[in-house]
């Protein structure tokens, strides 16, 4: 077989050495599952593309193609790379080739050198064998790391987006209108409320602006490590096993947690009895229960950012009960209360009658105006609908009020236990008559 042929079969274009951990594409070329990895991501196109041809991938969770790792292990016992120098073959006491290693004493010996008082009681192991085991090792070790990677380039993606959108001064003047379009807030009420607020916002955004900061350097310092370990996979047999590494404390870093912002709520003095003479009852003329709501799955999606090389999207199959109300809204004034107790996802809220009738329920139609509530790793996080935004405020355990002024062009949401508006949708454009929507996932 020519060095070309050979080069060719065993060896990867990316790095152009010996295979470690060999993934094969839909159109039938081969890479290091690590070399892959790095490559789509700093490509950073979706669906990311095979780098030798340019075809599109939708394999997004590769396997190790075991034959072709299997021949590559017999390749580097025979191909013409990777050959250590006869000095790094040859004992030079006994004159003869180094085949064995020491797991006591790490050491590359001679079959004299093994048989000698110092070694004979030591296990023993063929270079080859040892090599192998190692790699396989630290392949796993990478594997573990690159899941590390991903979590912390989404948790910093997360990071950047609430900086960007944290904008207090127009948040605070939000709020403001909304309570006055709800309920008059005590003048009072209002300017301690606002300065709570201010000095909440502050502290929240350095604390944002330091946990991006930590989340960039610990991505900095994790692909460091993937690095180091790719390039110590990469090594010749006799110098992989003779690098002495201590067993990677930084694979036990940690990665660093987003910062969940939190304003505080501030209740609102008379708002239940003034909102008690708009009330009406949620009655429903349509219910069902399904495991497919595609508004949730979106949002999972949407949640879990762009699919990566090695990370495989699967949406939670919750069981879910939808209701629609029986009755239509297209002028007045409208309030009702559900109970969100004890579920971590839930929508509520209207949407116009053609929404309610479609199959698709897309999170980006028009005429919806939800309040969602995902659980996502074991924390419940509020967002709105069209387009979706995320709400920093506490989670209703208990009542949620939903108010409809059809003249105002205004929804607000309301959490009953603590008397304050949650968020509310302002100057709506009511196209059609709405219903009252709600969605409740259990498992």
């Amino acid at each position: 077989m020519g060095s070309k042929s050979f080069q060719n079969e065993f060896t990867c274009s990316l790095c152009d050495k010996y295979f470690i951990d060999p993934v094969t594409l839909g159109c039938g070329h081969s890479f290091c599952m690590p070399c892959l990895c790095l490559s789509w991501e700093e490509e950073a196109q979706h669906p990311p593309r095979c780098p030798v041809c340019k075809e599109k991938s939708h394999q997004m969770n590769l396997k190790t193609n075991i034959v072709l790792m299997t021949r590559v292990f017999l390749a580097r016992r025979t191909g013409p790379y990777d050959l250590p120098s006869p000095e790094e073959q040859t004992c030079e006491t006994h004159m003869k080739p180094k085949n064995f290693y020491c797991e006591v004493t790490k050491d590359v010996l001679c079959l004299p050198c093994s048989k000698t008082k110092e070694h004979v009681a030591h296990l023993h192991c063929s270079i080859e064998w040892t090599a192998e085991e190692y790699r396989q090792k630290l392949l796993k070790q990478m594997r573990s790391l690159w899941v590390k990677i991903q979590q912390n380039e989404r948790n910093l993606r997360r990071e950047t987006s609430k900086i960007r959108n944290w904008e207090v001064s127009r948040k605070l003047k939000t709020v403001v209108s909304d309570y006055w379009k709800v309920c008059r807030l005590l003048d009072q009420e209002e300017k301690r409320y606002l300065q709570r607020l201010d000095e909440e916002s502050k502290e929240i955004f350095q604390q944002l602006q330091e946990s991006q900061y930590n989340m960039d350097l610990m991505g900095n310092l994790l692909r460091g490590l993937y690095e180091e370990l790719k390039d110590l996979c990469h090594k010749p047999d006799m110098q992989m096993i003779q690098v002495r590494t201590e067993e990677c404390e930084k694979l036990q870093l940690h990665v660093p947690q987003p910062v969940v912002p939190q304003l505080s709520s501030c209740p609102i003095t008379g708002l239940m009895g003034w909102l008690e003479q708009f009330q009406v009852y949620f009655a429903s003329d349509k219910e069902t229960v399904t495991r497919h709501v595609p508004v949730f799955e979106d949002l999972q999606r949407w949640l879990s950012g762009p699919d990566r090389p090695g990370v495989d999207y699967t949406p939670t199959r919750l069981k879910y009960f939808l209701a629609w109300g029986a009755e239509s809204f297209t002028s007045g004034q409208h309030y009702w209360e559900v109970n969100v107790a004890g579920c971590c996802n839930w929508a509520i809220g209207l949407c116009n009658d053609s929404w309610a009738k479609k199959n698709d329920m897309a999170l980006e139609s028009e005429g919806i105006f939800l309040l969602f509530c995902i659980q996502e790793n074991q924390q419940c996080s509020l967002f709105t609908s069209s387009p979706l935004t995320p709400q920093y405020v506490q989670r209703p355990l208990g009542q949620v009020g939903v108010f409809l002024d059809h003249e105002a062009g205004l929804v607000s949401f309301i959490d009953v236990a603590t008397s304050s508006l949650i968020c509310s949708f302002l100057s709506c454009s009511f196209s059609s008559s709405l219903k009252a929507f709600l969605c409740s996932g259990h498992p």
